[in-house]
């Protein structure tokens, strides 16, 4: 997070909020046409997408690192996959 010239940082205990934090990001083509793909598929906003996107894998990691498994079941079938991140 940036702060602006003029600005200073917020107290100890200060309830002021947080600005947003702002990034720019560079999508390969294939990330491109599923963020588009979701946009229409959901009806959220990019920036929405991508904050959910950042928190899952956030979670997905988290999981992992703890030694977990996940695990995605099909619910008609009830075959069980192993999901991998590489």
């Amino acid at each position: 997070m940036t702060v602006s010239a003029g600005d200073s940082p917020p107290e100890r205990g200060s309830t002021r909020p947080r600005l947003p934090e702002r990034i720019t990001v560079a999508l390969i083509p294939k990330a491109g046409s599923d963020l588009q793909a979701l946009q229409e598929r959901t009806s959220l906003s990019r920036t929405d997408i991508t904050n959910r996107a950042i928190t899952l894998y956030e979670f997905i990691d988290a999981q992992i690192r703890a030694g977990r498994e996940l695990l995605i079941r099909d619910s008609r079938t009830g075959e069980t996959q192993l999901l991998r991140l590489l």
